[in-house]
């Protein structure tokens, strides 16, 4: 069966990662509580930047377009950045991108680093992660 790809962060991505979530409504709660607002920039598509958030503190991921109201930290990076730290999970990646200064952060750095201990280590998550690799256009 083959999975329609779409550029990270576009609309028809976000509404495909939502669906990949409901369908694993059984995973365990997000370790940690962070409501992150996310400035990605040089995107291909739409008005090159994106605003977006990622909010676990009702325990679950939520990752939507927009921005949340006063947020525990903000960060700004490039899209190709960004696609490597949250589609591949490669946290050397974040580590190389921060020191670098492509990755700016405003806000609870403790919070965010907290979150990148985290992967996803049971088989839902891990199965969730790979599905949305699946449907992020290379």
């Amino acid at each position: 069966m083959s999975v329609e790809a779409h550029p990270f962060l576009s609309d028809a991505w976000i509404a495909a990662a939502r669906s990949i979530r409901e369908e694993h409504d059984e995973a365990p709660p997000v370790a940690v509580e962070i409501r992150m607002n996310q400035v990605i920039t040089d995107v291909p598509f739409g008005e090159g930047t994106v605003h977006s958030y990622m909010d676990t503190s009702s325990g679950a991921l939520v990752l939507e377009l927009g921005e949340l109201d006063d947020p525990d930290v903000t960060i700004t990076t490039d899209y190709l950045t960004a696609k490597a730290i949250f589609v591949d999970q490669d946290p050397a990646v974040a580590m190389q991108a921060f020191m670098s200064g492509k990755i700016r952060v405003q806000g609870d750095m403790m919070k965010l680093l907290a979150l990148q201990t985290v992967a996803p280590s049971d088989p839902g998550a891990r199965d969730v992660a790979e599905k949305i690799r699946a449907i992020t256009a290379a």
